[in-house]
Order: structure tokens, then C-alpha cells, then sequence
């Protein structure tokens, strides 16, 4: 094979000027060495360009950026972008009591709030040492907000995640049964999200009338609704083809990347931390884990699935398991008043018990202001506590040094964690399989940016 150099330059492959065609470019050869002339064409990324993706799930509205760098319609390389939300809650806490702190975590992962507030002040009631004055009953009516909780954030997760499919069926009938949940969030605590409802010692307030008869209700209806997502979702062929083998991640990703929740359950382990490291009392509760071996979207949906019905399991046995009882504990130098009645103004404190606080003695009356306007002061220490949340594994790490107020709060928040997942799951895939792996994960910003 001939070649030809030019004295002074490097010795080079001759070749004719390249021409664009229909095809591509074609490289007419005139001699030259053939390994690095493939070299040199294979360097050629014209066809290679990065676009910023979405956004296509309804809350990541310019707070979560996808950098893809795609070839043709196959994604090379991804990246998350976060950061946009600018929330500020964990600073924010520490200029608020230990109490007001309830305000403010319950706003992270706006999809999970009950989660939130009960990691919180699990954490802070392990640093003041009552943990196990908690009353019975202010820990059963945990777990039944959380596992209707629970319930709430997959339907969001299955709903938003078939419109993206444009499964718009799914999509509907996911908002109608949560519905029916949030009507219950507001019974009880006054508001159909940012609760503020699980506070430290207990709770805001007892369940109200009715408040268990709806429970009973929605069990009977969800029930009978529940099997439509099996007939919508898990045999149709067009919902499986979209999502099986689609943002894959096996056992051994999860581990080095962090992820819990559906997402590592779906590898095959039951790792879950109601039956592994248990809190309010799961470990009196019957239920299962539910696992898949798929490692895909597919089989973070079966899961999702299945969890709901185990959730419907421990509801009713927290019905049948509600005694009467304090819903808050005995210490009234930590213990925010829960006897709250609605008044002219809003949600307050009953008449009764303003009358039965002034009455007692003037200490009991300094008490209550102080506990309302200063707040109660945390020993120094550390401690961290976490729960399983429909996402995943939700921690939290409490500083106090003493004071009425926190020295530092610091979530590990599921969808944080979890959302590096997303560059393993769609590199090499199809751009159009970033949005299924996305909305597989089920990532809420307010989570993400703390």
C-alpha cells in the first residue's frame, strides 16, 4: 500500500477529501495505512450531541436537569442535575424549636410527609430517652398513617410513571384512590399534606370521630380497586415491553450505589428495614416483603404493587390493635399539648383544657408558655434513627448541644440517594427509556434538595 508525506510534516495516510452523501459521509482511500484510518473515522462524533431532557414527570418542572449525551437515539452518557429547589429546610431548623421542627421535615418529600415527621422524632425522642413512654396508642396510629402513607406515594409513583407511558387509564384511576387517602390525612390532622401531625412524645392530637370508620371504609374500597392495576399494568403487553429490561440495575449497583426501597428489592433481596432494624413496634406486625429478580422497571412496579396490599394487611391489624389512651407522653415538660378542639379560629387548644391549665396552679400556666413560646431543651448528644419509607431507606441524624433548639438536622433522603442510579440505568439504553428508568425511581426533589 503506497502513501505519500509531505517533507516537514508527519508522515500521514493519503486520502481523498471525504464527501457527504445520503448515506453519510463517504472516505474515498488512496493508501494509507487501514488501522489508523479506521482510527480516524471512528473519532468522528459528529452525529453526538448533548441535550438537556425534560421535563417530563409533572413535578420536576426546571428542578431536576438530565444531561444526556446521546448517539443517534442511544444514551453515551448521563448526568442528574439538582440543586433547583433551593429549599434550605435543614438550615431552616436550626433557627426554630425542636418542635417546630415537625413544620418544616414534613415539606421535604412532599409525597411522604408522615414518613418524614416519624424519622424525626424518632430521632429526637431517642435523644431525650423516652423512647419507650411513648404511649402504645400514639405508635400504632404511626404506623397506619405511614403504611396509608405508603399506599399514597406508590399510587403517585404508578400514576405519573403510566402517563409518561401514556397510559393514561392507570393515571387516573392512581389519583381517584389517593383521593380517598388524603380525605383521611385531612380528618385527622386537619390537612391533606405538610402535616406536622407526628410530633416528639407522640402526637398533635387524637384521632377524631369517624376517623376509624373511614379507615374501614377505604380498606373495603381500595380492596376492591386494587386488582384494576393488576389487569391494567401487569399483563398488558405494551406496558411490559416498555419496561421490562429497561433501566436495569442489579444487586451488586444497589450496593455500591446506595439504593434501597423497590428499586434494591427488585434485585431479589427482602431487605427492608420493618422486619431488619424495626421501629414503632413492626415487629409485632404480620406482613411480607415482596421481592422481584428482575432488576428492572417492570419489577419495581410488582413490588410497588404488592406492598400496597401488605400495607392494607398492617392497617387493619393497627384498627384492630387501637385501645384507648394518652397520645402523648406523661412528661409535661416535654409533652406539646394535645388536647386540641376546633374553634372559631381554626384548629387550637379546647376551652376545657385552657380552663383545667389556668386553674391548676400558676406553675402549670408558666409551664405551658414556656413549652409554647421557648420549647423544651434536648441533653447534648447525638443520634440517628431511619424508617423504611415507600422510597426507601429515610435517616436522620440529630445534633443537639443542649439548647430549645437543634444544632443540626441531616436527612438521608431515599430519593438523593437512590437518583445516582440513574446514569447506570440509562447509559447505553434508548432515550426514550430514560424517562421509564426516571419514573422508576421515583425521585421527589423536595427530597433531593433539603
Amino acid at each position: 500500500m503506497s502513501t505519500h508525506s509531505t517533507p516537514g510534516t508527519p508522515h500521514a495516510p493519503a486520502q481523498a477529501a471525504e464527501r457527504e452523501t445520503t448515506e453519510g459521509r463517504v472516505f474515498t482511500v488512496t493508501g494509507g495505512d487501514w488501522d489508523e484510518l479506521a482510527e480516524t473515522v471512528g473519532k468522528a462524533d459528529d452525529e453526538r450531541i448533548i441535550v438537556n431532557m425534560g421535563p417530563q414527570h409533572p413535578s420536576t418542572h426546571g428542578v431536576l436537569r438530565l444531561i444526556l449525551e446521546i448517539d443517534g437515539e442511544t444514551v453515551t452518557e448521563a448526568r442528574a442535575g439538582i440543586g433547583y429547589l433551593h429549599t434550605g429546610i435543614e438550615k431552616n431548623m436550626e433557627f426554630r424549636t425542636w418542635t417546630q421542627g415537625s413544620t418544616f421535615v414534613t415539606r421535604m418529600d412532599y409525597l411522604t410527609p408522615l414518613f418524614n415527621e416519624t424519622a424525626y422524632c424518632l430521632a429526637v425522642e431517642r435523644l431525650l430517652g423516652i423512647t419507650d413512654t411513648v404511649p402504645d396508642r400514639a405508635s400504632v396510629i404511626r404506623v397506619m398513617l405511614m403504611e396509608l402513607n405508603r399506599i399514597s406515594s406508590h399510587l403517585v409513583c404508578i400514576a405519573t410513571g403510566g402517563m409518561e407511558l401514556g397510559a393514561t387509564t392507570i393515571m387516573i384511576y392512581g389519583f381517584r384512590d389517593r383521593e380517598m387517602i388524603l380525605d383521611i390525612f385531612e380528618l385527622v390532622t386537619g390537612l391533606r399534606m405538610n402535616h406536622a401531625y407526628v410530633r416528639p412524645g407522640g402526637l398533635a392530637q387524637d384521632l377524631p370521630p369517624g376517623a376509624v370508620d373511614q379507615v374501614r371504609e377505604f380498606i373495603k374500597k381500595f380492596r376492591k380497586n386494587l386488582p384494576e392495576y393488576d389487569k391494567l399494568a401487569t399483563g398488558n403487553p405494551i406496558f411490559k415491553g416498555r419496561m421490562q429490561d429497561v433501566g436495569y440495575l442489579d444487586l451488586s449497583g444497589c450496593m455500591a450505589l446506595g439504593a434501597t426501597g423497590p428499586i434494591l428489592r427488585a434485585t431479589g433481596l427482602p431487605h427492608d428495614l420493618r422486619k431488619t432494624d424495626p421501629y414503632c413496634g413492626y415487629e409485632t406486625y404480620e406482613f411480607e416483603v415482596p421481592t422481584a429478580d428482575t432488576c428492572d422497571s417492570y419489577g419495581r412496579f410488582l413490588v410497588r404493587l404488592h406492598e400496597m396490599e401488605q400495607s392494607l394487611r398492617i392497617v387493619e391489624q393497627c384498627l384492630d390493635r387501637l385501645e384507648p389512651g394518652p397520645v402523648m407522653v406523661e412528661d409535661k415538660k416535654i409533652a406539646w399539648p394535645a388536647q386540641l378542639a376546633l374553634g372559631p379560629d381554626g384548629m387550637g387548644n379546647s376551652l376545657d383544657h385552657i380552663k383545667k391549665i389556668m386553674g391548676t396552679s400558676m406553675e402549670a400556666l408558666i409551664h405551658h408558655f414556656k413549652l409554647v413560646t421557648e420549647g423544651f431543651r434536648v441533653p447534648p448528644g447525638q443520634a440517628y434513627a431511619a424508617v423504611e419509607s415507600a422510597k426507601g431507606e429515610l435517616g436522620v441524624h440529630v445534633v443537639s448541644d443542649g439548647s430549645t433548639r437543634p444544632y443540626r438536622v441531616h436527612f438521608r433522603d431515599p430519593s438523593f440517594s437512590n437518583l445516582q442510579s440513574m446514569a447506570a440505568m440509562c447509559e447505553g439504553g434508548q432515550v426514550a427509556d430514560v424517562i421509564v428508568a426516571v419514573a422508576s425511581i421515583d425521585p421527589v426533589m423536595g427530597g433531593v434538595d433539603r
